[in-house]
Formats: C-alpha cells, sequence, structure tokens
C-alpha cells in the first residue's frame, strides 16, 4: 500500500524535530555545563544545526508534500489542523533566508554568553553591541515576514499566534490603572505588617531536595526531566520524554528556588502533558507562549502560594531547615504573600509582577520600532521603572541585564508572561468549578487538578490558535477580570 502525502510529510516533520531537538540540547548545554572556552565552536554547531532545519523546512521536498497532501482529503481533523499549521509556519519560514537564520543563531550564542558576563560585572555597554546586532537582525526578519501595523507584530506572531502589538497594548493599557492601584495597596499593607523568613543558611544541597520533592508531587515525572543550575531559570524540551528545568539559589532565601521551580515545573508539566506521538507536528506542540506562561503561572502561584499547598509542605520544609521552625504558617503565608516593589522580575510578588511586563514590553516596542536606541536603554528603563515604582534600579544588573530573553533573541516575547498570568486565573477559577477537584485543592491533591488540565489545555497541543484552547477549556476568550479578581482577594481583602 503506498504511504499518503501526508504521512511522507510526517516523516519529513519528525526528521525536522530530530534536527531542532538537538540544537535545543547543545543550547541547554551552553546554559548549564558548556566550557567558556568551547564558545566559538558551540556557536557553529547551532548555526549549522538551525541551518539544515530551515533548509529542510523550506526546501523543495517540504514544499512538495505540503501541496500534495494538502490537495488530498484530510485522514481525519487533527490532520486538517497539522497542515494548517505546517503551512502557516512553512510560508513565514521561507521568507527568511538561511543565511540570516544561521547568522541569528551564531550571534544569540555569542549573546548570551555576553549576557552573562555584562550581568556579573553589571555592565550594559559590553553587551549592547550584541543586542544591536539581535535588533538588526529581528528588524530584518520582520522586514521579511511583513506586517499590516509596526514591525514588532511579526515578532509578536512567532509567540502569540494572531495577536496584534495595538491590541496589546491597548489591553495593557486598560490594564494599568488597576494593577498600579492594586499593586500600590498591597505594597502599603504589607509595609504596615512586615513578614521575613527565620535568619540563617539554607544550603543549596538542601534546596534540591525540597524542590525535587514538591516538583514531584504536583506531577512533573523525574524519569522524563530534571534539575539543573544556570543563571537564569528555564525549561527546555529536548524530545518527547526529556524535559529540562533549571533554576539558581539564594542560601538566605529557599523560597527564590522554590518558586523558580515551581514555575519551570509548570512548563514542564505542559510540555510533558503534550501528545508524545505527535512530537514535531504541530499537534504535539505548544499552542503559544500565552498558553505556555499559563500553566507555570498557575502552578507557580494559583497553587504554589496557596494555603493548602503550604498546611502540607511547610512541616516538611521545617524538617529540611530546622531553623524554619521558628516561623508559623501564618507568618510564611505573609511572607510569601508580601507585596513589595522590587528590582528583579523573576522575584516579584504576584502584586507587582505585571508592571515588569509592562515596562518591558513598552521598551522592547520602542527599540524594535528604532525610537529607542540601543545605547539609551539602560537610562530609559531607568526612568521608566521610576515611574512605576517609584525608585530607580541602583545597578545595570538589576536593571536592563537581569533577562535572557534579549540575548537568545527574544524580542516580542515578554508580553505573553501577562497574557499567561490572565489565562492562568481564567483556567484556575474554571477548574475550580469541578467539585472534585476543588475538594482535593483543599487536601493539596493536585492529580486532579493536572488530569483536568491534561485533558483541556494539554491535549490540544498546538493545532489551535489559543483563542480556541481558551474557548475549549473555559468557554470564552481570555478576560482580564479573572486576574484581578484573584490579585484582590490574595492582597486586598
Amino acid at each position: 500500500m503506498p504511504v499518503s502525502a501526508y504521512d511522507q510529510l510526517v516523516s519529513l516533520a519528525r526528521e525536522i524535530a530530530i534536527l531542532s531537538s538537538t540544537e535545543a540540547l547543545i543550547s541547554w548545554d551552553q546554559e548549564t555545563y558548556m566550557p567558556p572556552g568551547a564558545l566559538d565552536h558551540r556557536a557553529r554547531q547551532l548555526s549549522y544545526l538551525n541551518g539544515k532545519a530551515h533548509a529542510l523546512a523550506t526546501g523543495p521536498s517540504f514544499r512538495k508534500l505540503l501541496d500534495k497532501a494538502e490537495a488530498a482529503p484530510p485522514p481525519d481533523a487533527k490532520a486538517a489542523a497539522n497542515l494548517r499549521e505546517m503551512r502557516r509556519a512553512r510560508e513565514r519560514a521561507a521568507r527568511l533566508p538561511q543565511r540570516l537564520v544561521q547568522e541569528e543563531s551564531s550571534a544569540c550564542a555569542h549573546a548570551k554568553a555576553a549576557w552573562v558576563d555584562a550581568r556579573r560585572r553589571s555592565d550594559f555597554t559590553t553587551f549592547a553591541p550584541h543586542l544591536q546586532a539581535l535588533v538588526d537582525l529581528a528588524r530584518k526578519k520582520a522586514d521579511l515576514w511583513g506586517y499590516t501595523g509596526e514591525p514588532y507584530d511579526a515578532l509578536l506572531e512567532g509567540y502569540e499566534r494572531g495577536a496584534r502589538t495595538t491590541e496589546v497594548a491597548a489591553l495593557f493599557a486598560r490594564l494599568k490603572p488597576d494593577l498600579s492601584r492594586i499593586a500600590r495597596e498591597a505594597v502599603a499593607r504589607s509595609a504596615q505588617a512586615p513578614a521575613a523568613l527565620p535568619r540563617g543558611r539554607y544550603p543549596v544541597a538542601k534546596q534540591q531536595q525540597l524542590n525535587t520533592e514538591i516538583a514531584a508531587s504536583i506531577g512533573f515525572d523525574f524519569d522524563c526531566g530534571r534539575i539543573d543550575t544556570t543563571a537564569h531559570p528555564f525549561c527546555t524540551t529536548l524530545g518527547p520524554r526529556d524535559v529540562r528545568l533549571t533554576t539558581r539559589y539564594d542560601e538566605a532565601d529557599f523560597t527564590s528556588s522554590l518558586f523558580g521551580v515551581m514555575h519551570e515545573a509548570g512548563h514542564g508539566l505542559y510540555e510533558q502533558g503534550l501528545p508524545g506521538e505527535d512530537f514535531g507536528l504541530p499537534s504535539g506542540s505548544a499552542c503559544s507562549l500565552g498558553i505556555h506562561e499559563s500553566q507555570s503561572r498557575l502552578w507557580e502561584n494559583h497553587v504554589g502560594r496557596s494555603r493548602p499547598f503550604w498546611e502540607k509542605w511547610l512541616p516538611r520544609a521545617q524538617e529540611i531547615f530546622p531553623h524554619l521552625k521558628k516561623t508559623s504558617l501564618e507568618s510564611f503565608l505573609a511572607f510569601i504573600h508580601r507585596a513589595r516593589y522590587s528590582f528583579i522580575r523573576v522575584e516579584a510578588d504576584e502584586a507587582t509582577y505585571d508592571l515588569h511586563i509592562l515596562l518591558r514590553f513598552g521598551i522592547e516596542r520602542r527599540i524594535v520600532s528604532g525610537e529607542l536606541p540601543v545605547e539609551k536603554v539602560p537610562e530609559a528603563w531607568n526612568d521608566e521603572f521610576h515611574q512605576l515604582f517609584g525608585m530607580f534600579p541602583p545597578d545595570d544588573a538589576r536593571g536592563c541585564l537581569q533577562d535572557i530573553h534579549w540575548s537568545m533573541g527574544g524580542l516580542g516575547y515578554f508580553a505573553t508572561y501577562t497574557l499567561g498570568n490572565l489565562n492562568a486565573a481564567q483556567l484556575f477559577a474554571t477548574a475550580l468549578r469541578q467539585r472534585k477537584i476543588a475538594a482535593a485543592m483543599d487536601c493539596a491533591d493536585y492529580a486532579p487538578l493536572l488530569a483536568w488540565l491534561r485533558e483541556k489545555v494539554h491535549a490540544q497541543g498546538g493545532a489551535g490558535l489559543p483563542g480556541e484552547v481558551m474557548t475549549h477549556a473555559t468557554g470564552r476568550l481570555t478576560e482580564a477580570a479573572w486576574h484581578l479578581k484573584h490579585l484582590r482577594a490574595r492582597f486586598l481583602v
């Protein structure tokens, strides 16, 4: 029996996925264990693999098979969705020459290394040439992809399909007064009743033990994943049964790494819940970063900062860190629910977090448009940070150098964090309408919640648009009201 064009296309897509996942593996290695002296060769490796994957995805064989598969009736609805998204992805990729793809890959490899060094020394000037190179490449890509509004549209599309810059900007503008007011009131309340962890050392090895136990308890499968250490926490998928989490540690505050792990484990649970048999296909891929971030923010905040969670886990944390016995459950909850203006996004509380995203969205939109020259980024960042938070970052490390995203070519990424917060609140509220899930949550049993997310979100993959996933799970498109309601309940009641 002859193999159908669709099946041949699937085989080619899986071949591309092998190249892409190999690139992900050596990128992960660069962030974790690679010796610094290996950078130049690693950049060449990444450039080569990205170029080969791009050539296969845009080459004549893929195009011909896609044309033939589209001309025949699709085997089922999933195949039809895969064909639609393969066409979209292929047309987008084909607009970029292989030379540009390889150039960007090499530039990112060097930029990430430069960023780590610049952040360590708190010196933006050493990173600025790398950022300029990546901005120039981003503008070239945007011009090649095309856009109807502004160049940022073309970049945003790569992270949140169907989103438009003006729509996101309008949403953020509507949210800003409420977010600012909630943050201001939450910070004021926390200042009236300061809360802190008991002083003492929280050894890294013991933090790792607790982090592993908690990640496993919410469903992360360590037979198909692991946790390592890096300068900036992230999650990456190296294959259908290989999901890597990373975190960083502060021996004065074990919650810093713990919530980082819960955030990344949320990403990891999503990746482990995608249909493994469809790896390399749209149906086996994440829908968007706004959906991806909904999973990380849901587990980090709605679960990880809840009372039932710590009713279960504080006694275990006290066993691992004996001096933590000095704190009560109420005191500990006050500590993890404290609101304060801080410089570092990944350490920000829920009440102030979205203000960090509004800042970054505005800054990088201006960078991409050319309104903000790269060399002026620290000044603009500090000024806008002062407007939002009432204080100036003391140095570049706690200002514009704190995030890895620009060094990895991620211009257009940041908006998805707040979109993820909105999605997370809506998904969580919807899930809690299920009596079984709500009852289990009260007992710190998260298996029913995970099962619901597996069915409603993870199993959908990326064959549909983000709005379709949210509508399938919650019955409606993303609405901001759920997130604002959650913030008010946690910080202002």
